[in-house]
């Protein structure tokens, strides 16, 4: 039977490393600020949204809500993403997906300067990921400091995506190998699927992408040492598409008829072969909120180093 991959106590670490930041910038005459853009109604991300409001308080970081009705025209959406971009109280957004079909997603997201893309998916945030320039991020999560100078680097006005950065991290908490692993990651898209495919990249694994066009998918599930699944599609990866021993991560979000939560992996059977797993929910869910809120001080830390005197961080 598979042992768990807990991401409650990892990100229980993430936040109070964040709550002490966020204490030292508030010494320093800092007010660390999150704002949290929802448009209409949408229950799940009506979840999220309270979920990291919740998050927010816990760790001393102001919250600020900008909720707009699902008749929001373009204009009015991009007139609130330019005032935000000069709210100097507000370090980092997060826009709550999906947007209205009649909304052009990627325009508004790459209407918000990189430096406040704490969720990392405008165009310049994903283009020095592709790069390799904001990788750096993820190598040092493996002990080396973060020093001033990378604060102030360019790249480091870029952040990571948080839930494919959370993936990462869930993995080298729990000493997962990456290293010359073969990685499945099943859903290509932008949020998730891609960028994670070049952080196992960057993390020197070998690197499979399938999606919904793939044939014979089982073939290709069942080749992973590590196989992460990101689809929205409930028990997509049953027990006889995992290796024995593989670690398997389920990114998945599906709402069920009953009000329970469940991902795209059929826990009960895979659970039996897999090595390591991910519960859904307390898997993925709980990092990425936290990777959230480590984002959102960061990009305050670096306001600070460019706008005020110096701290010592």
């Amino acid at each position: 039977m598979a042992d768990i991959l807990d991401g409650k106590a990892l990100a229980d670490r993430i936040r109070q490393k964040v709550k002490k930041e966020v204490s030292l910038l508030q010494r320093n005459g800092i007010d660390v600020g999150l704002g949290l853009l929802l448009v209409g109604d949408n229950p799940a991300s009506e979840q999220y949204f309270k979920t990291t409001l919740g998050a927010c308080r816990k760790v001393g970081i102001t919250a600020r809500e900008f909720r707009f009705p699902v008749t929001v025209s373009m204009n009015e959406l991009l007139n609130g993403i330019h005032a935000i971009n000069r709210d100097e109280r507000i370090h980092g957004l997060l826009m709550l997906m999906p947007l209205p079909a009649r909304i052009n997603a990627r325009r508004v997201i790459n209407t918000l300067v990189p430096e406040k893309d704490i969720d990392g998916l405008g165009s310049i945030s994903v283009g020095r990921l592709s790069a390799d320039e904001s990788t750096i991020q993820i190598i040092r999560q493996e002990g080396t400091n973060t020093r001033n100078r990378d604060i102030l680097s360019p790249a480091a006005g870029s952040f990571l995506p948080c839930t494919p950065f959370g993936v990462i991290r869930l993995l080298e908490h729990y000493k997962v190998p990456i290293k010359g692993k073969h990685a499945v990651i099943i859903g290509k898209s932008l949020a998730v699927g891609k960028p994670l495919s070049m952080m196992f990249l960057a993390k020197e694994a070998t690197v499979t992408i399938c999606h919904r066009e793939t044939r014979h998918l089982g073939s290709m599930t069942r080749q992973a040492d590590i196989l992460c699944s990101a689809t929205g599609k409930a028990g997509l990866i049953r027990g006889d598409m995992v290796k024995k021993g593989a670690v398997v991560v389920d990114v998945g979000i599906n709402m069920l008829q009953d009000g329970t939560m469940t991902g795209d992996v059929d826990f009960s059977a895979v659970a039996k072969k897999a090595s390591l797993i991910t519960p859904v929910p307390g898997g993925v869910g709980p990092v990425t909120v936290a990777m959230l809120l480590e984002n959102t001080v960061r990009s305050a830390q670096r306001a600070g180093m460019l706008h005020s005197s110096p701290l010592r961080i």
